[in-house]
């Protein structure tokens, strides 16, 4: 009777991920983009895997989430997640290392027999919101945070909309909010992905536990001063709005780096925006990001009252305008423990570190399932992108860290269940 960790194949998940790359790739990267067609060819290929397995049901839910569900002595489910879509020439793992993983790992708990809770695979639709700019949408519908009143129009660049796009691959958008019922008997949800930066790599580290997913402030910010003729205007005269947005732009990376947050200004538009003209009007937007609230609301406070400073000196005005926020979202102490532990085990050492994108995971942990996530080394610190990669040996690595995580979490689970009082 081979062991448990005998019947675990890490490097079948390597093969496999070469597969689904060969299968939905070209000469510039991965192209499943969710809602497309290649994308359904990822997804057929994935229900034939999943179809090999003993005992698995798998089904679509209504928000186009997909499901391979493995009965256990307990309803209690176990969730281990990704999502198999891609950006347009995006990178190899992004994604589908989670969901390829988490199908090793569900292969090796169906071959050990019934488990003590129920073990549920999802491969979460569009999360990286490639095509219509909505990110998270299948894991936001389980969480019941889609409004889908506010997606409904959403077009993609040949001007179809989201609503009928969606359609075509079984989605009824006014029934997508019905995916809540996957979410009613979890109890954990584990999602392992590269970290898509340069921490690990920098360290010299194979994996991470990470602690949660940043909060983010997100704002335009409008300077406005007085357009005028570039020859004809003294220095001391001008009212240059650009000198405002250069100023708050290097002030955000100081206050960013102060409280060991991250803030980005990614674009930049003057007016009237010629060569022979001051810049009568800039607009930038700000991006800031902390795992800690309180932390994000002091960066916030900071580069407001920069900016006033700013305008002053600059005889500028200044406005801003809130495009989205998202709070900071913690994991569960108790999982980030057995995370941190797994990956001691299986690399000798662990790290522990937030994530600045956001992932499924964050959804899933909104709705109140105690949530973690694994983080692989990733080379160069570049996603989303062809030359994205992981050494083979640390992708292998991942895996066997994630099935440890899920036979502790398993047991976790089983104890609460028949633990006194609960």
């Amino acid at each position: 009777m081979p062991t448990i960790e005998g019947l675990l194949s890490p490097s079948r998940t390597v093969a496999e991920l070469k597969e689904l790359r060969a299968l939905t790739g070209d000469e510039n990267g991965a192209q499943r983009v969710a809602f497309t067609p290649l994308w359904a060819v990822a997804r057929k290929w994935l229900r034939g895997k999943l179809a090999e397995l003993p005992g698995v049901e798998v089904h679509q839910d209504a928000a186009g989430n997909l499901w391979g569900t493995l009965g256990g002595a307990s309803e209690r489910c176990l969730l281990i997640g990704g999502h198999i879509d891609s950006v347009p020439n995006g990178g190899w793992l992004d994604g589908c290392l989670n969901v390829l993983a988490g199908l090793e790992v569900l292969r090796r708990i169906a071959a050990a027999g019934t488990p003590a809770v129920t073990v549920r695979l999802v491969d979460w639709a569009d999360e990286e919101g490639a095509r219509f700019g909505r990110s998270l949408f299948g894991s936001s519908a389980a969480a019941g945070t889609l409004l889908p009143a506010d997606v409904r129009n959403l077009t993609d660049r040949d001007g179809v909309k989201l609503v009928d796009a969606v359609a075509e691959y079984g989605v009824e958008l006014d029934r997508a909010l019905e995916a809540r019922a996957e979410l009613r008997n979890a109890a954990a949800y584990l999602e392992l992905h590269i970290e898509q930066g340069p921490v690990l790599e920098h360290l010299g580290l194979p994996m991470g536990a990470v602690l949660g997913t940043f909060g983010v402030e997100r704002h335009l910010v409008t300077f406005t001063g007085q357009a005028a003729h570039s020859g004809s205007t003294p220095m001391a005269h001008r009212r240059d709005a650009l000198g405002g947005v250069s100023k708050l732009h290097l002030a955000v990376r100081e206050i960013a780096v102060r409280h060991g947050g991250v803030g980005t200004v990614g674009r930049v538009v003057t007016r009237p925006g010629i060569v022979t003209a001051v810049v009568g009007e800039a607009e930038m937007t700000i991006d800031l990001r902390h795992l800690d609230a309180g932390a994000l609301a002091v960066m916030f406070r900071e580069a407001r009252e920069a900016s006033a400073r700013i305008a002053v000196e600059e005889k500028l005005e200044v406005a801003w305008r809130r495009t989205w926020e998202i709070p900071p979202i913690p994991f569960h102490p108790e999982l980030i423990e057995m995370a941190d532990e797994a990956i001691r085990e299986v690399c000798g050492v662990s790290h522990r570190l937030p994530s600045g994108p956001l992932h499924d995971a964050a959804e899933v942990a909104r709705a109140g399932v105690p949530t973690v996530m694994l983080f692989v080394q990733s080379l160069r610190g570049i996603s989303h992108n062809k030359i994205e990669d992981t050494r083979e040996e640390h992708i292998e690595l991942s895996v066997r860290a994630l099935d440890r995580l899920a036979e502790r979490a398993m047991g976790w689970l089983a104890y609460q269940k028949d633990a006194p009082g609960t």
